[in-house]
């Protein structure tokens, strides 16, 4: 049994993540400040603490108390848009709070072991599709440089103490529920397209479609999307990896396969069995046309394999989640 931190853990990918930890028999200590996580989230079988990775005191009350074998990072402000109106906000948040939370769990806690929730934003508008790790990182959106700056804070910690060891693993598009419906994606404020388009049929409401002058086959944006089971199990892979190998690693977790918006949305209309109505608006900013995962890497190295991630079970799933029975 492994002693596993989790921050954000109150969170979508988080909750997740603390469920599938505790079936693998862990111990884990979940810690957000849940200002937009969930309490009700969380596995009961967790121990809750509320607190704020920008708050010293907490973060390091939480590693003079407990012992980690590992540290799972998530508590990140995580919407393209909102770093674009608020910059200051995510560099405080995801920059300044990762320095805290890293610092703490070093020279306190002793926890050499790291996971990041990074992000494919990192790579901004990239040259080459499917995109490599390796590819060029011009990050367009404050969120996506703020990522970027803590990957490497990360790497400069064990450029300095070679006893550190992390993954990094650069999401694309995470989306799905549970398969039965038990938990799913809840932001508020809610910026991702599945869900946003499941509001949409539900309510008989308008869909907002931002951006569609993209030089893809339809106009609109291109994404690669991964369901949450699927993303936590290349957290289970790569925590396995450190712990066992020891270094540093950065992996793309997607699909390998895109999907423009407007197929998104037909999926969600195809599934619900309801229509949708698409009011067309200019795009966001900081939006990338196309960003597609080369996964040769993680398969690679890790063995990863989606079970989850075609659309139609992430759709499926996720309308299971907003309907329940």
């Amino acid at each position: 049994m492994r002693n596993i931190l989790v921050t954000g853990g109150a969170g979508y990918i988080g909750s997740f993540m603390v469920k599938s930890l505790l079936e693998r028999g862990d111990s884990v200590v979940v810690f957000d400040n849940l200002q937009r996580g969930h309490r009700n989230a969380v596995d009961r079988r967790a121990e809750f603490v509320e607190g704020d990775i920008l708050h010293e005191k907490d973060i390091q009350d939480i590693f003079k108390k407990h012992q980690f074998d590992a540290v799972l990072h998530f508590a990140g402000l995580i919407s393209v848009e909102e770093s674009s109106k608020k910059p200051e906000m995510y560099y405080e948040n995801n920059v300044v709070g990762s320095q805290k939370l890293f610092s703490a769990a070093l020279e306190i806690g002793n926890v050499k072991n790291f996971i990041f929730s990074s992000t494919a934003a990192v790579y901004g508008n990239p040259t080459k599709v499917p995109i490599p790790e390796d590819h060029p990182k011009n990050p367009t959106s404050p969120y996506g440089k703020s990522k970027l700056e803590t990957e490497k804070n990360l790497q400069d910690l064990r450029e300095r103490n070679n006893e550190v060891n992390y993954a990094i693993l650069r999401y694309f598009n995470a989306c799905g529920a549970a398969i039965n419906g038990e938990i799913g994606e809840s932001h508020d404020p809610e910026t991702h397209i599945i869900p946003l388009a499941i509001r949409a049929a539900m309510q008989n409401k308008e869909f907002k479609l931002y951006g569609t002058d993209y030089d893809t086959k339809d106009g609109t944006c291109i994404r690669d999307y991964i369901h949450v089971l699927d993303l936590v199990e290349a957290h289970i892979l790569a925590l396995d990896k450190i712990m066992g190998d020891g270094g540093g690693y950065c992996y793309n977790v997607g699909t390998g396969e895109g999907f423009t918006n407007r197929e998104v949305v037909e999926m969600v209309r195809r599934v619900s069995d309801k229509d949708i109505q698409i009011v067309e608006a200019e795009r966001r900013a900081g939006d990338s046309s196309e960003l597609v995962a080369d996964v040769t890497k993680i398969k690679k190295e890790l063995g990863f394999s989606p079970q989850y991630s075609d659309l139609s079970t992430i759709v499926a799933s996720a309308w299971k989640w907003h309907n329940p029975k």
